[in-house]
This record gives C-alpha cells, sequence and structure tokens, in this order.
C-alpha cells in the first residue's frame, strides 16, 4: 500500500527520471500542494522510502539543477504498484473529513448572526480559490490530458460548494 506522498512522487518518477529540485517545481506548478501533504523537505525523505521498496532506483544523469545530487527513475515493479494505486485511488470511494462537516454539525452553538458571517467568509474564500485554480489551469495550456483532468475536478468540486454555500446564505 502506498500512502498519497509516495505515489504522488512515484508518479512523477515514472512519467520521466527526475531529481528532487524538479519534483518540487511539478507539484508547484501542478497546484498539487493544494491535494497532498508534500513539501519540499519530504520529497526525498519519500524517494528513500520508494528506494527502500524497489520502486525507484538512482540513475546517472546529467545535473538539471545546481543543487541536484541524485536523479530517479522508476523501476518495473515501480511502475506496475503505480499503474496499481493509480487505479485504486481513482475506483474507489474513500471518506474524507473536511473541517467544515464539524463545524456544521455543531453549529447550533454558534449564534445565528456569526454563522452566517462565517458561512459569507466561506463564499469569499471558495470564490477567491475558485479564481486562483482557474488561472492555474488555464497556464497549463500545454499539460497532458491527466494534468488537466485534476485541474477540471478541482475546479468542479469548488464551483459545486460555491453553489451549496449560496444556498446557505
Amino acid at each position: 500500500m502506498l500512502t498519497d506522498a509516495e505515489l504522488t512522487v512515484l508518479g512523477l518518477v515514472a512519467e520521466r527520471p527526475r531529481h528532487g529540485y524538479e519534483l518540487d517545481e511539478v507539484v508547484s506548478e501542478r497546484g498539487m500542494r493544494d491535494w497532498t501533504a508534500l513539501g519540499f523537505s519530504s520529497i526525498y525523505y519519500v524517494l528513500g522510502k520508494l528506494r527502500e521498496k524497489g520502486l525507484v532506483a538512482e540513475v546517472e544523469a546529467e545535473r538539471a539543477h545546481a543543487k541536484a545530487k541524485k536523479t530517479f527513475t522508476v523501476t518495473e515493479a515501480g511502475r506496475q504498484a503505480c499503474a496499481a494505486a493509480a487505479e485504486a485511488a481513482i475506483a474507489e470511494l474513500r471518506p474524507v473529513h473536511p473541517p467544515v462537516l464539524v463545524g456544521l454539525a455543531n453549529s447550533p452553538a454558534v449564534p445565528p448572526e456569526r454563522l452566517a458571517a462565517a458561512l459569507a467568509r466561506r463564499a469569499e474564500a471558495v470564490g477567491e480559490r475558485l479564481a486562483e485554480v482557474r488561472r492555474a489551469a488555464a497556464a497549463q495550456d500545454h499539460a497532458p490530458p491527466f494534468v488537466r483532468a485534476i485541474f477540471d475536478y478541482s475546479i468542479a468540486q469548488l464551483e459545486a460548494e460555491a453553489r451549496w454555500l449560496e444556498g446557505m446564505t
């Protein structure tokens, strides 16, 4: 079983051999930080775990970045594990635990005017985030279709929440 961080890094290395700095750049460019707990400091840690599992291996490569020390490529076992884990992640419905649901479950404790203000603040934040994601998606015009699908999914989720919030205010 791969963690979300492991699957994310493994998938990026499966696209092509990469070093940690390039992985960090791709994670940022594709907006992956918004849905993964993958910071720069954890990338090499995750790569080490994947190497220990035999899913990636170090390769000799030209240093594409001055600070890059190691470049990694996916092994055949890594390619198979990535495919299986990605398929499961797509097919299986997993519970999510957004804090907003905890807040709603306890909303009777919030005075009505403060609840309305909190919902309005959330609606504003969702609108701002939606605009950010749309801008980032527009910058991905040459990205592969699967990257486009990630942005489309995020936009659809935010639009759905914006519609829900309209009904709450």
